[in-house]
């Protein structure tokens, strides 16, 4: 049996596949490398999923949370930078492994990128590597329940009513137009791969557009123009008072600033979808650092815009997103909440776009591991709707470049991904809209600062990317910043807020302790998840093999740099030896460990 990737070539891994097919496994084609995301997609997908929600109704709450301007701003400032510092853990981690055996290199092996996000471009089992699949478990069913945007589409829903005149959306007006949301962008992928990267794309430029456009009105009227709304708010700036606050509750501050990163967690999204990037070592780096500096610089201004036009004590005092009292202080009152609200909704619908092509990605890697009932069946990549179409075109233009392979989409992946999504908005349906969405993102930001938690294993060896600050000797600041950090939110957002806090139940509805609660116990699902599997290998008397074999080729003839270009994977059980403790499941097994081995591609 093959192992590991070492192909000598194309026809071979056909051969191979061919007779692995037969026996129920399946074969992945990756895009081709016409069809893979160049620069400007990558910025535009960590664009498009960082602006959502949170800039246009973060502000607000991150100044009623710290009571202070200067400390809101700082906020931001600072939990950008926090930001930077996870992408640059996560880069390090993306394109240093998994290793695979290169083709004729003696057993050599190399970094190859891949899709998954943690699962996989962070790679998990690299670090954490037994016992065999509980890592898998304990992150997978996690990232299947909770890895989309149910709360994004609420929010949808709301702002679609509030745009249509509606100040106060039924409950099932609300669900019906999140559902359509999220159906909409599972019809649009499932239809073609090219037209769901083209809109999201059109949805990042639009995002960009609309915060410059914030930017540019909030400091024409901190000149004193008067556009209809009255006077500027530019003593919100001034410094003697700035950092003036009536909120001594730290539990605020610690929510506030876990708002703030998660507006800023799109830099993840690239890596969802890392297989499928060109040139991922030599472009990406660069273009993910280059796009978070972009996506600092706009909200630090854009918060700066909002304050000078809406004053601190109007802030404090509302109920109602900052963008809407942005407009509203900028035009005067009359439609500007309603076309702000259809601003924002265009917004969050990019937002549920961009995340549906990123989220089944990974699903489908999940369902790689074998550990979901049929999961060579949510693991297949099927040729899009309208693809044979689109490559008619193309020939019939003459395009250059234009090929046989048609462009696939992860489509049982996508489907599995709506019903999770829909699922939660169901489980969450018994809560008025908004609090809903508190909900849904509150615990999403927990699970953000939760599961990025790692250690090494010989890794200066192994990383193929080195941060500029971090060198031979030198101390890998960015890694401790980031993960300080987050062990500290992981445990500081039990601090009790008080009750004028807008994290208190008065604000969200919820008791303050259930959403971290319930973070800090999502390992127990995936654990029972493994504990379930265990049994039933115990019950058959069956071992569980699962085996990826990857087909790798140069980047772009790089001596040195390699890319998947598909993947076989197979799923077994194979009986266990009669004379074997039936209770040691785990323990060390030929048949096992060498399908396990290939499984984590010889990391």
């Amino acid at each position: 049996m093959n192992s590991g990737g070492a192909f000598d070539d194309d026809a071979q891994f056909k051969q191979y596949a061919a007779e692995a097919t037969k026996q129920g496994g399946l074969t992945v084609d990756g895009p081709t490398r016409n069809q893979r995301l160049g620069r400007f997609t990558v910025m535009c997908l960590i664009l498009n999923r960082t602006i959502g929600t949170g800039i246009f109704v973060g502000p607000t709450k991150v100044l009623q949370g710290t009571g202070s301007v200067g400390t809101s701003i700082i906020f931001w400032a600072v939990g950008g930078l926090v930001a930077t510092c996870g992408l640059l853990v996560w880069l390090e981690f993306g394109l240093s492994v998994p290793l695979t055996l290169i083709p004729g290199g003696g057993g050599e092996k190399r970094a190859t990128c891949r899709s998954g996000g943690e699962k996989n471009s962070m790679k998990l089992e690299f670090v954490f590597h037994k016992p065999l699949f509980l890592t898998t478990c304990m992150y997978g069913i996690v990232f299947i329940v909770l890895g989309n945007l149910s709360g994004n589409a609420i929010a949808f829903g709301s702002y679609v009513m509030t745009a249509a005149g509606s100040l106060n959306p039924s409950k099932g007006a609300v669900i019906g137009l999140a559902i359509f949301a999220l159906s909409a962008c599972i019809l649009l992928h499932i239809t073609s791969r090219a037209g769901g990267i083209a809109m999201n794309n059109a949805f990042a430029v639009y995002k960009v557009m609309l915060l410059l456009t914030i930017i540019i009105l909030g400091f024409i009227k901190a000149g004193g123009y008067d556009l209809g709304g009255g006077p500027n708010a530019i003593s919100n700036l001034d410094p003697k008072h700035s950092f003036d606050t009536q909120q001594y509750n730290a539990a605020s501050y610690i929510d506030s600033f876990l708002y703030v990163l998660y507006s800023y967690s799109g830099y993840k999204q690239p890596f969802y979808v890392l297989a499928e990037i060109s040139r991922p070592r030599k472009t990406f780096p660069i273009t993910c650092l280059i796009t978070m500096a972009i996506v600092i610089t706009l909200f630090v201004l854009t918060n700066i815009s909002y304050l000078c036009v809406v004053s601190k004590q109007q802030q404090l005092e509302t109920s109602t997103d900052m963008a809407t009292l942005f407009l509203i202080h900028m035009f005067g009152y009359g439609t500007a909440q309603r076309t702000m609200a259809a601003l924002i909704a265009t917004s969050i619908f990019g937002n549920i776009l961009v995340m549906t092509f990123t989220a089944a990605r990974v699903k489908q890697e999940i369902a790689k591991e074998g550990i979901l009932p049929f999961p060579l069946n949510f693991a297949t990549a099927k040729t899009t709707v309208l693809a044979p179409l689109a490559a008619k075109v193309r020939r019939w233009l003459r395009f250059a470049g234009s090929e046989d392979h048609l462009e696939h989409s992860p489509i049982a992946a996508l489907i599995l991904h709506w019903f999770s999504s829909v699922f939660l908005i169901a489980v969450t349906s018994m809560l008025p809209p908004s609090q809903s969405y508190a909900f849904l993102v509150y615990l999403w930001a927990l699970l953000y600062v939760k599961i990025e938690r790692f250690s090494h294993r010989d890794w200066k060896n192994v990383r193929n990317f080195r941060v500029w600050l971090d060198g031979k000797h030198s101390f890998p600041w960015h890694a401790l910043i980031y993960f300080s950090v987050c062990g500290f939110l992981l445990y500081a957002v039990f601090v009790r807020p008080s009750p004028s806090s807008p994290y208190s139940k008065a604000a969200t509805g919820i008791d303050w302790w259930v959403v971290p609660t319930i973070g800090q116990s999502t390992w127990l699902w995936g654990l029972v998840w493994y504990g379930g599997l265990q049994l039933v290998m115990k019950k058959r008397r069956e071992y569980l093999v699962v085996m990826r074999f990857p087909l790798i080729d140069r980047d772009h003839g790089s001596d040195d740099q390699w890319i998947q270009k598909s993947e076989i994977v197979t799923r077994q059980w194979l009986a266990m030896d009669p004379t074997s403790d039936a209770s040691s499941i785990d323990s060390a097994s030929p048949g096992v460990d060498e399908g396990r081995h290939v499984n984590l591609h010889l990391g």
